[in-house]
């Protein structure tokens, strides 16, 4: 019998390692180093389909709609660790963007047999989370061909959801079933097979663009800084802090004050130091425009600080 996989780049294996059991560490270091050092290299080559892909999404999140990530094994772990990052760094219900990983919870730590060969799981999947026509999933598999995947992918496009395909190969199952395939070519693994390396890497490189972009043209950072952060502990206190002061020119002394009373909410302490308003009002304010603090701000009339303020024109409408 024919092996499907034998003949995926991310399957073969690479004379150049063949010897890495028998080399000093420090000379297995630097190969490492160099074969990662290509991984950048393959991602540029796919940003129109990446931008492409992003765009899309963020055209149906802007009208309500939810971001899903769906992996098995490795894949599925970094799907869900760029899911899971998003409510601590852009302020976002849990719900905005999600990661499913084969096997569920337990497949985040240990690994569960047979669970990426199941797509009927990954129709499930799909199915329980009710994914609809404004919802955007992205499958993530390194050889393109894993049967959870296909099976969730092939789910969300029956239900009208956006398709987006992360694969590693080219020509993949997993591109053909998507509206928007992304392939990003790294070739052999140092450890055969090992897609943990740089297939790994090139995933999250992407995963990192795909959520990092949607939120941006979505007005969840202010310039580059994360303004919808939760400030859970001292070291995001301290940059909450420093945001406001670099937004406003307050002090410290001045700005911590603003925040606590705001509840740790960036924008609204912004809001009562340069209007001089209460936490109430400031966010009563927010909301009259939309949460956009740009326009909350500009109401306040000052040229000044609207000269000092950078160009916006890189933030989506």
């Amino acid at each position: 019998m024919t092996d499907p996989l034998a003949d995926l780049s991310t399957e073969r294996s690479d004379p150049r390692y063949s010897q890495i059991d028998r080399l000093p560490t420090e000379e297995v270091a630097r190969l490492m180093n160099a074969a990662d050092a290509t991984v950048p290299g393959a991602v540029a080559a796919v940003i129109p389909a990446i931008s492409a892909a992003v765009d899309a999404a963020v055209t149906r999140m802007r009208a309500g709609g939810r971001l899903f990530y769906v992996g098995a094994g490795t894949s599925g772990r970094l799907a869900v660790l760029d899911a899971s990052e998003c409510p601590p760094t852009f302020g976002t219900d849990p719900e905005m963007v999600q990661g499913i990983i084969a096997g569920g919870e337990p497949a985040l730590t240990h690994s569960v047999e047979g669970a990426e060969d199941d797509d009927a799981a990954g129709a499930a999947a799909i199915a329980g989370r009710e994914v609809g026509a404004l919802d955007s999933v992205v499958g993530v598999s390194a050889s393109g061909r894993a049967p959870f995947v296909l099976g969730a992918l092939t789910e969300a496009g029956r239900r009208g959801a956006l398709t987006v395909a992360l694969s590693c190969n080219t020509a993949t199952p997993l591109s053909g079933t998507a509206l928007h395939p992304i392939e990003v070519v790294v070739g052999p693994e140092v450890v055969a097979g090992s897609t943990r390396l740089k297939a790994g890497t090139a995933q999250k490189l992407v995963l990192n663009m795909i959520s990092t972009i949607a939120m941006v043209r979505l007005g969840r950072t202010y310039g580059n800084s994360m303004i919808e952060m939760a400030a859970m502990n001292s070291k995001l206190a301290g940059r909450a802090v420093r945001m406001v002061g670099d937004i406003t020119g307050a002090s410290p002394q001045a700005v911590r004050p603003a925040l606590e009373a705001a509840g740790w909410r960036v924008k609204v302490a912004v809001l009562m130091i340069e209007r001089g308003l209460g936490p109430d009002d400031a966010a009563a304010l927010l909301r009259c425009h939309g949460d956009d603090l740009d326009a909350a701000r500009s109401v306040a009339g000052s040229a000044e600080r609207s000269a000092a303020r950078p160009s916006r024109d890189t933030r989506g409408a």
